[in-house]
């Protein structure tokens, strides 16, 4: 009797997640196609041009484009048509340390019902994140690929193209679990520089609270077009007077009571605004793309700024 429970309860939660999924795709896919598909193509250019075909010449058209072959034999003149090459590969590196494992906020978001509000972790908000990218990538017939990494690295999908594909890293990317501590992000960037061969697009979703990454940051940028997005929830910026509080790192799993008194969250708010400048700087000096987001707040108008910001410029 205990297993038949068992396995509806299993069947239930199976119901549930693929609902789940199923929902932020819809969402992602709105997204793209109200904000994001024209300025990310805007960005993301290709490498070059292949010719497609010839057509008349039209006043205004380059000399250099005519095609001197098909005008001789035609006795009218024709004008070489060039498509662009994209071949662009897409990685999306999503921390699932334990420290993304966190939110107590809730953001408002527009979905077919209505505004809706919804609470997520830094890890859930990531994976909606990751969606819409992949989605962008897929509809301009881009590669896209997901690397999941905590203390190490925990899933790895090569680049590829096509629909299914695309929706394959999605799912991959909202059923990803926590992946230990700490978070190793020079260890999944050198893992990305053994696999990735040829040059890419690498999005890191991350709180970015991770040791010593800079130097491996550096020299991923050398060999590939990378962008931040930094994933914080509200309360862990500011925290709250609450008194004595037993509070519990996620990532070593130690606990330490707090006085949460004047003198502590001034120390606390200076402390953090000092890691998030020195972040920013190191984003900075590599001349890093990077855009912050907030559980508390929905990502749609970041993320399409983000390309906004970057449009005309061909990475």
């Amino acid at each position: 009797m205990a297993s038949e429970r068992d396995k509806a309860a299993e069947r239930q939660r199976l119901k549930e997640r693929l609902a789940r999924v199923r929902r932020i795709e819809i969402t992602a896919q709105r997204l793209v196609n109200e904000q994001l598909s024209g300025r990310y193509h805007s960005v993301f250019k290709g490498r070059g041009m292949s010719f497609d075909e010839v057509r008349p010449y039209t006043p205004g058209d380059e000399p250099r484009l005519i095609d001197w072959n098909v005008s001789a034999r035609t006795g009218e003149v024709f004008v070489k048509r060039f498509t662009e090459e994209r071949e662009l590969n897409v990685l999306i590196l999503a921390d699932a340390s334990l420290s993304m494992d966190f939110g107590l906020s809730a953001a408002e978001f527009r979905s077919s019902r209505g505004m809706e509000r919804e609470e997520l972790t830094k890890q859930g908000l990531a994976a909606q994140i990751g969606a819409a990218i992949a989605l962008s990538a897929q509809r301009n017939n881009d590669r896209v690929g997901l690397l999941v990494f905590g203390a190490d690295v925990q899933t790895f999908i090569p680049p590829r193209k096509g629909r299914q594909h695309a929706l394959r890293v999605i799912r991959e990317i909202l059923e990803m679990r926590s992946a230990g501590a700490p978070t190793d992000l020079a260890g999944a960037l050198a893992y990305v520089g053994r696999v990735m061969k040829r040059r890419a697009a690498v999005f890191i979703l991350s709180d970015f609270l991770a040791p010593d990454f800079e130097e491996r940051l550096r020299v991923s940028v050398r060999r590939h077009d990378v962008h931040g997005f930094v994933i914080r929830d509200p309360i862990e910026q500011e925290l709250f007077p609450g008194g004595v509080v037993t509070m519990r790192d996620l990532e070593t799993g130690r606990l330490m009571p707090v006085y949460t008194g004047g003198g502590f969250l001034e120390r606390y708010r200076a402390a953090k605004a000092a890691e998030d400048h020195a972040i920013d700087q190191a984003f900075k000096r590599l001349r890093v793309p990077f855009t912050r987001f907030s559980t508390g707040a929905a990502y749609d108008r970041p993320l399409a700024g983000h390309f906004a910001r970057l449009k005309g410029k061909t990475l």
